[in-house]
């Protein structure tokens, strides 16, 4: 009933504005390009322009897919020769054709429309016209906005011809009609998402059967921590995982632990590696190698900084060996938006498929709009990383930082503790809480934990676990390896 509402009164308010302002009444106003004052109907080439050279420049064919998924015709183009091109590449995608500049010349050669575009000198500039394809996906926004903002008017005008020749007793009959016409436009808008039960119960009864048949056994990535993964049954695909904690507390440290064990399986699992990417937008991708080196080699770093290294050159070049052979990837780029984090991770993952995403820290990726408080645009983010762990179906840890109420307060951390917005607790599918022991809280037992050079305990709390239980997890630091290991009773 509301829906149905808000549909009349867009109609009522097109009406009334259309038969206030127009001047003349277009011959076609289905087929206008123009609005009836003459003004340029809304239209981008901009942005025309840069989704079709996505489309031909290299993994144009993901691209395209993705317009098609959002049921993107060639009629969302404002300018023929782009409806040409446009069509083109749906042609050659439904053969099973990669579509580029020289394969597109030629079909549009063969069907003697080559001329028509523009010849190969338009194909070209296109081509040349972006550097990447990372906004590819607002590009395609743009257009479908924009057609449906001239569908919008082409419509109005329709109604107001059709309004100052309608006969008495059939304005009824009219309002359904341009209700109909509406509809269609708002059903454009909207692709489809929704799939049947049955599909979804075929895939949780394959989970179900998965879980009888490991008896108990991870079924997600593993963290490499045996209490952890006991409680949570590994990292799982779609889910949003935080770890947080204050500064220098170990979040890099334990994300990277994760990754090392995730893309690289000891000898007795036989298990494949999770290829695994990492953003990380506080670190050089060669610090993060540097400590990933060391860590896996049990080698201290700050010795190595000295001059000084416990282990034989020969096996550190095993060690080097190994990692370079892990299927890691790392992006160190800054000031990266969580759209241009999608994308990124979109293109490798269609490459490489990923198992597991880690981003290095929330509140340094920007938001791709703009906003009026932190808070919301740290909600932007969240759900932008949420909705990419959906859409590559791969765990994300996000790494979080903690506000000062903790430290004030003397105490362990807790959800409200998560810094600049709730929309964190309630995007994460599972929080981890990286704090001090409750015993090292207390001032004394802090200063001799302190004074240890080996290790500290450390307790990471389970505070949300969406599919599975909460509770504490104790792990020890190594300080001289800045690695977390399972914790065996005793910090040293």
């Amino acid at each position: 009933m509301l829906h149905a509402f808000r549909v009349r009164a867009i109609i009522y308010f097109s009406l009334f504005h259309m038969s206030v302002t127009s001047t003349s009444r277009p011959s076609s106003a289905k087929t206008s390009a123009n609005t009836s004052e003459g003004r340029v109907a809304p239209h981008n080439i901009d942005a025309e322009q840069g989704l079709l050279a996505s489309c031909l420049l290299e993994n144009g064919a993901d691209i395209l897919n993705e317009c098609l998924a959002v049921k993107l015709r060639p009629e969302y183009f404002y300018r023929p020769p782009h409806q040409i091109i446009f069509e083109t590449l749906i042609a050659l995608n439904a053969q099973g054709v990669p579509p580029d500049e020289i394969l597109v010349a030629n079909k549009l050669k063969d069907l003697g429309q080559l001329d028509a575009i523009g010849g190969h000198a338009y194909l070209y500039e296109l081509t040349n016209r972006i550097q990447t394809t990372v906004h590819a996906k607002f590009w395609m926004q743009i257009v479908r906005e924009k057609f449906f903002l001239r569908q919008l008017i082409r419509t109005s005008q329709w109604t107001v011809e059709q309004a100052h020749g309608v006969g008495q007793g059939s304005v009824p009959e009219l309002l359904n009609q341009v209700e109909s016409e509406f509809f269609k436009i708002q059903q454009d808008t909207i692709s489809d998402s929704a799939e049947p039960l049955a599909k979804s119960m075929d895939k949780a009864a394959a989970l179900v059967a998965q879980m009888l048949h490991r008896q108990g056994a991870i079924i997600g990535v593993p963290s490499g921590f045996t209490d952890l993964d006991r409680l949570t049954f590994g990292l799982h695909p779609a889910e949003m995982i935080v770890v947080a904690a204050r500064p220098s507390m170990g979040k890099t440290s334990i994300a990277l632990n994760i990754a090392e064990h995730a893309s690289i399986p000891l000898p007795r699992e036989t298990r494949v590696p999770t290829p695994t990417l990492i953003f990380s937008l506080e670190m050089a991708a060669e610090h993060l190698a540097m400590r990933l080196l060391c860590s896996h080699a049990r080698v201290d770093m700050q010795r190595l900084k000295e001059g000084f290294c416990d282990r034989p050159h020969g096996e550190l070049s095993e060690v080097t060996k190994v990692l370079k052979a892990a299927p890691i990837w790392i992006d160190a780029s800054s000031n990266l938006n969580v759209l241009e984090m999608r994308a990124k991770a979109r293109r490798l993952h269609t490459r490489n498929k990923l198992g597991l995403v880690i981003i290095d820290y929330l509140q340094l990726v920007s938001p791709a709009g703009n906003y009026n408080s932190r808070e919301q645009e740290v909600a932007e983010v969240s759900r932008g990383i949420k909705a990419m762990a959906k859409e590559l179906n791969v765990p994300v840890i996000v790494l979080c930082q903690l506000n000062r109420e903790s430290e004030k307060e003397k105490r362990q951390p807790r959800l409200s503790d998560l810094r600049e917005s709730g929309s964190i607790e309630q995007d994460a599918d599972v929080v981890l809480l990286l704090s001090k022991s409750k015993e090292a809280l207390n001032s004394k037992h802090n200063e001799e934990e302190e004074q240890n050079p080996v290790a500290l305990k450390l307790e990471l709390i389970i505070a949300k676990n969406r599919n599975g239980p909460i509770g504490d997890v104790a792990l020890t630091f190594n300080k001289r390896l800045t690695r977390f290991e399972n914790y065996t009773g005793q910090a040293s």
